[in-house]
Order: C-alpha cells, then structure tokens, then sequence
C-alpha cells in the first residue's frame, strides 16, 4: 500500500506536468505490480474453487493501463490495496494466540548422565522414561516428571493461568510446559514427549485448528454476481457505442472497494464493541461465525457455576471426617484442579497436619494418586477413579450445585466430601437470551460426574447434559452437535481442545484459561458469563452493519456504471467519486463501534424484558 501511495503521488505530480512519457512507465510499474501480485493470488483461489472479488478488480487496472487512463489505475489500486491492509489489520491476530501455544512446546531436553554427570543435549523426542533432565533457569520444562532437587519455583500460568510461582519439594509431579525459576533443577522423566500433559494438548489444538474450513470473506459472496454484471453494463457500453474508453470508464466506478473495505472496518469496529464489553475477539472470521452460531455448548465448573468451590460436608465412611479431609488436602497439594485448593483451605482452617507425600500423580480429568512416607496409598477424584481400587460405592444425594470428592485408602473408601460450586448469578438468564435469539441446541459438556453436572444443568435451564467427559470425548461430542455453527464455551486448561475444535470457542478468563484463550476464538476478560450473550448480540449487529454498508456500496456503484455507461462519467472523476463511495461505505461500517452502547443501556436499565428485547433485535 505504501509503495502504490509513492507511486499515486508521483502519478498524479506526472500528469499535472504534462511528463507522458514518465507517467506512462510509473503506471505501468507501480499498477503493473499490483495487476501481477493480486493475479497470482486470484488464481490460487480459482485453482481451490473460490471465486473472489480481486477479479474485477484486476480487470478494471488492466482496462485502465489499455485506454491510458492511468492515473485512473492507480487510484484503483490504492483502493484495493487499501482495503486488503485494513483487512490484513483486522484478522492479523487471528494465530497469534495459537502460535504462542504451539511454539511453547520445548524441542530440546538437557539429560544427565547417571555416571559420569554429564549434560547432554537430545531431541524431546529422544527422552526416555527414567532419564535425569535438567532445567535450567527461565526454561520450559520438557515432559512430565518427578522433581529430583530439593525444591523448586514454578511459573505455572502458562499452563495452569495460576500468576503467583508454585513451590514444590522432592518427590512432587511437575507438568511440561510450566517455567523453570530463577534456580536449576533436576527431574525424573516419568512420560516421554509425546504422553506428556502439555504435548497431549498441543496435538489435540493443532488437529482441531486444521479441521476448521477456510473462513470465506463476507463480500465474496457478492463477488459473482456483482462481477458479472459490471463486466455485462461495460461490454454493453463498448458495444453500442464503439468506444473501448467506454469499458474502462464503466469498470472504474465499478471496482468492489466498498465492498472489500465495508466489511473489515465493520469487524473492526464490532471487535473494538466487543472489548469495551470486556471480550477479546481475535479475527473478525470468528466474528462472522459467531453471528450464525444455532448451538452451543459449555462446559460445568468455572463456566456456568462460579468455580470457588466451598466445603460444605464430608460423609465418613472407614475413617473419620477429619482424617478424610486430611488425607485428601495432602494429595490434593499435588493437584491444579479447581476442587484442591478449597480442599487444602478446609484443612488449614482446621489447623491439621499433612502427612508427607512422597509421590503424586494427576491423572487428567479423573483425581490425583498419592502415595504418603509411610507407604499408604491415596487417591482422590472421580467415583469411577476410586472403584478401580474400591469396587462399586454408593454416592450420596446431592443438591444443585454441590460435587463429591471421594476418598480412598488403599482398598476401603475412606469417605466422600461434598463442596458447593453454585451456578453463576446471570448464567440461567444468558442461556435464556440465547434461546430467546433462535440457538437451537444448547448442551452442558463436563468431566464431572451426573448428579452434579443434571442439576446444575437444571437451574440453569439446560437439558442436554454429557457428564465425565474427557477432553477428547468432548471434542467428539461438539463435532457432532447440529445445527451449525457450534459455539464452544469453557474455562480450563481441558477445555483448550473442545475450544479449538469448535466453530467458534469463548474460553473465561481464569484458573487455566492461559491455555484455553491460546485455542478459543474470543476471550472474555471479565469474570460475568452474561458476555456469551452480549458478544453474539455484538456479532449479529456487526454483520448486519457490514451487510448494509456492502448494499450501499453496490447501489451506489451500479448508479454510477450506467451514469458511466452512457459516457457522462471519466475515468478519472469515476474513479474519484469511487473514492466518495469509499467514505460513504467505511462512515456506515463505522456505526459498528458505537454497538457496545446499546448493550450497556440494556444492562443499566435492568429491565424484566431484558431477554425479550435481546430477542428482538437479534433477530
């Protein structure tokens, strides 16, 4: 754009000095440049079946250079060129999120030679269960292990979204992905790469991301009949008059610029809406998608209830309710679910005291196993995690929003504890305005367990529950949801791959939401799930701006080709008052940065037909 800038400016210094010549080889060079690299672009869409608006376009500079109308071209490519650098600028951060995810992933592992104490540096792939790793300072950690130093600072936040480092000692499980601190530490391989935490997730993200369909701009949809139809007024106009002049000056003013730059500047300002509403959106395709969305799904804790979960009770069974929750805070310590840290609070407030944990390990989406100094084996989790040890167990009744923890003692059931995670103040009231603005199929996807997840299903209005899900199973279950598209919307570091697998994916922000806004298409900053809600009402009146600011643009463009085409119209002037129609088509789109205002009104009222006018103008 800046070298058609230089090139206009020159184009135009030429033809007020009357230099021919010189103008002649500055259009032909700088339009030149712009016909042969949007040309190579436009076929490459051809060749994969997209047919685009770039096509009348390059026709258009073409029959300029033909007729010598130059500086006529170059203002065509201003307009093009221009419009493809707002466009650029509005889905430039689309990866950006993504690739920093991707790009974590270590490649390189520092083993320790168990004799002679050497430091070797290997391929990630090349690390075996088993191999001494050391991590130096600031470094990602490898794969999964165990820590062999005496202690060590962890930065977490990449993985976990925890900001605040996490301490370990000897013997505890560290995640791959997580920082390293300000000291060197050794650590025990316990998976290879390609089983560890952070690697498992990253495969999961990238499949998903490349199963997405290309996203088609909103203006290419015009593309075929709007060219067709400029090329059909400037044949006509050549043929009935006999001048090839004509032609030119017909597809001068029928160049598609409105119609390229109408719909960036829109998703621009409708992403620019959407964050003054507290939800980055990263691509104005995601934008798009999410105007359309007719399902979606969420997942349970941190997303519909408010994940700061309380102990409420604890059911002993063959020990006490104290040594429950003292065996339970003890494992949990080893543990990033959002269930562990109210857990370990419950034991401080009680003041007990922790047996030592020689080993733990988190199996995902399930609990933890720990094993304790004094040999005795722990676990803590799911139901169907403790009956691998236990057999059948009876699970107590629970009330919305309560979940069981249990907890086992080598074979026996040591007891059950119960923790209250209630539904979020505006969640039954966000899934209603969805219903309300035509989502046909809204579903709850969770790992947790039935009982838990139907009730908090049911106070919030949500019939379709899929309970203990693994991060997989849910990508399988909201593949599978119809009609399309589906939106995704989740919190935790297991939600990253659902999140990318969907069309669209809103990760919020907190414990674990590093990871998931990595792989979600919009990120809701503040901790209020009414923001699903306002941000597809921000989609719909997004598109709908675009949709009208295109419209004007092709009225606008068609008056002027049959004003053209009966020779009352140069190419020049054409092309300027093209640019007007340019100002007129970005002045409409621009409605879309003042949309947030409306949305906040509706919240300040606080009306009781909140939904009912929600409703209404998303329709």
């Amino acid at each position: 754009m800046v070298f058609v800038i230089i090139g206009l400016i020159t184009g135009v210094t030429l033809w007020a000095t009357g230099q021919q010549t010189a103008l002649t080889i500055t259009a032909f060079l700088v339009v030149g440049v712009v016909i042969v690299t949007t040309a190579i672009g436009m076929i490459r869409d051809l060749m994969s079946g997209h047919w685009g608006l770039d096509v009348l376009a390059v026709v258009a500079m073409i029959a300029t250079l033909a007729v010598q109308e130059y500086v006529a071209g170059l203002i065509i490519a201003l307009m093009l060129t221009g419009g493809e650098a707002l466009e650029a600028v509005a889905a430039r951060r689309a990866s950006r999120e993504l690739d920093t995810l991707l790009n974590r992933a270590p490649a390189y592992a520092q083993r320790v030679d168990r004799i002679t104490g050497e430091v070797q540096r290997i391929h990630i792939d090349d690390v075996a269960v088993g191999d001494q790793l050391l991590v130096r300072s600031s470094e990602v950690l490898p794969v999964d292990g165990t820590l062999v130093s005496d202690q060590a600072s962890i930065d977490e936040s990449s993985v976990t979204g925890e900001s605040l480092p996490v301490s370990y000692q000897a013997g505890d499980t560290l995640l791959s992905g997580t920082v390293n601190g300000t000291e060197s530490l050794t650590m025990r391989a316990e998976k290879v790469a390609s089983e560890s935490n952070y690697a498992g997730i990253v495969k999961l993200v990238e499949a998903a991301v490349d199963s997405r369909a290309p996203m088609v701009r909103l203006a290419d949809r015009y593309a075929v009949p709007f060219t067709i139809l400029a090329l059909l007024i400037a044949g006509a106009a050549w043929f009935f008059s006999g001048d090839p002049v004509r032609f030119a000056e017909v597809l001068v003013v029928a160049t598609p610029c409105p119609l390229l730059i109408a719909t960036p500047v829109a998703f621009m300002g409708g992403m620019s809406s959407a964050a003054k509403l507290n939800v980055i959106i990263k691509d104005g395709g995601a934008l798009e998608v999410l105007a359309r969305v007719r399902s979606a799904a969420f997942d349970k804790t941190g997303t519909l209830t408010q994940g700061k979960a309380d102990v409420v009770n604890i059911h002993p069974e063959a020990r006490t309710a104290k040594e429950t929750l003292q065996l339970a805070a003890a494992a949990e310590q080893s543990s990033v679910h959002v269930f562990a840290e109210p857990i370990i609070a419950a034991a401080r407030v009680q003041k007990l005291t922790l047996p030592q944990v020689v080993r733990a390990d988190e199996v995902a989406t399930n609990g933890v196993h720990a094993e304790f100094t004094d040999g005795t084996q722990v676990r803590v989790g799911k139901p169907t995690f403790i009956e691998e040890v236990t057999g059948h167990i009876a699970r107590p009744t629970l009330a919305a929003g309560e979940t069981a923890v249990y907890v086992a003692v080598g074979q026996e059931l040591a007891g059950v504890i119960v923790l209250s995670d209630p539904l979020r103040p505006r969640a039954a009231d966000t899934v209603a305005r969805l219903r309300a603005a035509g989502v046909a199929e809204i579903a709850m996807v969770t790992g947790d367990v039935a009982p838990t997840a139907e009730s908090i299903a049911h106070e919030a209005g949500i019939t379709t529950v899929h309970a203990e899900t693994t991060p997989q199973t849910k990508v399988e279950l909201v593949q599978a949801m119809s009609p399309g598209p589906v939106l995704m919307v989740g919190d935790g570091i297991n939600d990253a791959p659902v999140l990318a697998a969907a069309d669209v994916g809103i990760a919020m922000a907190g414990r674990g939401a590093t990871v998931a806004s990595e792989s979600a298409s919009a990120v809701i900053t503040a901790d209020d799930i009414s923001r699903v809600a306002d941000v597809m009402y921000v989609a719909r009146r997004t598109v709908a701006i675009a949709l009208q600011s295109i419209w004007i643009g092709i009225i606008i463009s068609v008056g002027l080709m049959i004003v053209a085409a009966f020779g009352f119209l140069p190419a020049v002037l054409g092309a300027l008052l093209q640019e007007i129609v340019d100002l007129v088509a970005i002045v409409s789109a621009l409605r879309a940065l003042s949309i947030y205002r409306r949305v906040k009104r509706e919240r300040v009222s606080g009306t009781s037909s909140e939904t009912e006018a929600f409703a209404q103008t998303m329709r």
